[in-house]
């Protein structure tokens, strides 16, 4: 397997389960994008291929992921497989990528690239203004999702970040979009202080960056459902309202410390 790029610009944080029927094509079309030329915005105008990094954390897939990342890392010298030798979920999955990465901004995307890559453009702007964190949002402007989930999958997602409103204080609109960028270093300590693994993880590292004073930005990006998603909407909504709760736990328990170890 190639060696990773040295001191990369961007780390791209990729956690898949089973995703062998589309990781091909989100990696082609990553590699194609940054192949491009494109003026991005000043907080990183010169992104390149020679300064990326992608990790894609295998999640303990039982199909032809490993086989297909290993392949893509042999032709790409920037790519990098990182295993988390069991099945742990998409929170420990995009905590590990984390704390792996080495690029001064660190971007997680889902396996099957709902928010198009191009769509980072809008989040390096919002870095750009000051922010330490920019998140995708759906629910800024939904004239900008062209497929919708079904009306019950987007009536949980409404319920949802209510919860989360009402139970973390957070203020967004959308946490839940898998589309997020990291200045890395001042965020590392959220990944760190995670507790959560599976689904409900997002609101926990926002929680956290909100804590730690970390300013975030939530940004408007195009989205498709993808009907192959791994989310299934009564089971993961009972666990992901359970994790919100072990959230407001952790914090009356004083399991996030501020940086310095004060509650």
């Amino acid at each position: 397997m190639n060696a990773p790029v040295s001191a990369p610009e961007l780390s791209i944080i990729i956690p898949a389960y089973n995703e062998e029927g589309r990781l091909s094509r989100t990696l082609a079309r990553i590699r194609e994008y940054f192949a491009g030329r494109h003026v991005l915005p000043s907080v990183a105008p010169n992104i390149s291929l020679e300064q990326l990094e992608i990790l894609i954390v295998d999640d303990g897939s039982k199909d032809g992921t490993v086989r297909i990342a290993e392949e893509w890392a042999r032709e790409m010298p920037s790519v990098r497989l990182v295993s988390n030798g069991e099945n742990r979920g998409k929170g420990y999955s995009v905590r590990h990528g984390m704390l792996e990465a080495r690029g001064r901004l660190a971007l997680f995307t889902d396996a099957d690239l709902s928010s198009p890559i191009e769509e980072i453009e809008k989040l390096l702007a919002a870095l750009a203004a000051g922010n330490d964190i920019a998140i995708g949002s759906r629910a800024l402007d939904r004239s900008l999702i062209s497929v919708h989930q079904s009306r019950h999958r987007e009536l949980a997602g409404m319920v949802f970040n209510g919860l989360v409103r009402v139970i973390t204080g957070l203020a967004f609109s959308d946490t839940q979009c898998g589309f997020k960028i990291f200045r890395r270093e001042p965020a590392r300590i959220t990944f760190e202080q995670q507790r959560i693994e599976r689904f409900g993880f997002d609101p926990e590292i926002l929680f956290l960056a909100k804590r730690h004073g970390l300013r975030t930005a939530e940004v408007p990006v195009r989205w498709a459902h993808d009907p192959a998603t791994k989310v299934q909407v009564l089971r993961d909504s009972v666990m992901m309202f359970c994790d919100l709760l072990v959230i407001r736990w952790n914090w009356l328990l004083g399991r996030y410390p501020k940086n310095g170890g004060a509650r």
